[in-house]
């Protein structure tokens, strides 16, 4: 066949190919129309709650005032992000809530998973559950009781803590007035409501671990700590993964409730406990201040972002099955 006969040919199969292309993709949104019926309540609230409210940002570049709204308030540039910069504020909240959460992330994953393989290796089964669910019980404790608790157990006047001091002949100690002793107190509350649900999730995954590795690892006369090493450990690199990256993406969203239930409004403390969100909701709830706040939420999210690409870009370069995408 000549080269001027096959022209047409190669110009028909182009032509074909976008045709051939939306065939395939009606077949499979028809093939997986279940699938998709039951993803759209999450798809509504994800537009209805994080999409629809975007237009909103906007006022981190006006001088908001409620008689122009949104759109019609005076546009400022970026006068709002140079006045927290210039502040040090920015500075302060970006170092609290990445240091909290990289101590959460960091020390939550080495007990969930320190955890995880000691109650795998108990061979009790009804001691077994019975320490899943000691361990589960506070992630459904609410942090209005967890701040009261706290509260009743660190205050000056009458906690139970300066209650055993004095009782062996000490002096009580202002822990609501003591700044550092608060990144100690946050991070322990912290773990202590999370690190049973994190087990649960590694535990999961030891599960689902194939049961053939062990018995060759027991034919072969490995002990308890090669069978955690060699087995166990690489099998839950995925899992840890997935979580790392999740939780990266959240590195600049601090746990709200925890903080303002525990410190609340206490100023004395603000130097180590003062996160982005508490900080935003003082600016709204008490002076109004829709602009800073609103370009502190601005910054926040793209510093979320740009971490989350970064970390699934080194992920995918160290190994692709890893990367979320």
């Amino acid at each position: 066949m000549s080269l001027k006969e096959a022209a047409p040919q190669r110009r028909s199969s182009k032509e074909e190919e976008p045709q051939q292309r939306r065939i395939s993709l009606w077949r499979r949104f028809t093939s997986s129309r279940m699938l998709l019926l039951m993803c759209l309540p999450a798809i509504a609230f994800f537009v209805i709650f994080n999409y629809a409210p975007m237009p909103g940002i906007w006022i981190a570049f006006t001088n908001f005032n409620y008689r122009d709204g949104i759109f019609g308030s005076p546009f400022v540039g970026f006068k709002n992000f140079e006045f927290l910069i210039k502040s040090g504020q920015l500075w302060l909240l970006t170092r609290n809530t990445v240091l909290y959460n990289l101590a959460f992330i960091v020390l939550g994953n080495i007990l969930a998973i320190t955890f995880a393989v000691m109650l795998n290796e108990i061979r009790l089964k009804y001691f077994k559950k019975i320490t899943q669910s000691i361990m589960f019980l506070p992630y459904f404790i609410s942090v209005v009781l967890v701040g009261v608790i706290a509260f009743n157990l660190l205050n000056y006047d009458n906690g139970a803590l300066n209650g055993i001091i004095e009782g062996a002949g000490g002096e009580p100690i202002k822990v609501y007035s003591t700044p550092g002793a608060w990144p100690g107190i946050i991070t322990l509350t912290h773990l202590w409501q999370s690190t049973g649900y994190g087990t649960i999730v590694y535990f999961a995954a030891i599960m689902g671990i194939d049961r053939v590795l062990f018995e060759a690892a027991a034919i072969d006369g490995a002990t308890a700590w090669q069978r955690i090493r060699y087995v166990i450990l690489p099998s839950l690199k995925p899992i840890f993964v997935i979580l790392l990256l999740f939780a990266l993406g959240g590195i600049m969203h601090g746990n709200f409730g925890l903080f303002w239930n525990l410190v609340g409004n206490n100023a004395a403390l603000f130097q180590t406990t003062d996160i982005i969100e508490t900080s935003v909701y003082r600016m709204v709830m008490s002076q109004n201040n829709f602009t800073t706040s609103t370009a502190v939420g601005l910054y926040q999210s793209i510093f979320g972002f740009a971490i989350v690409i970064t970390a699934n870009w080194i992920v995918r370069r160290m190994n692709p099955d890893y990367a979320l995408f």
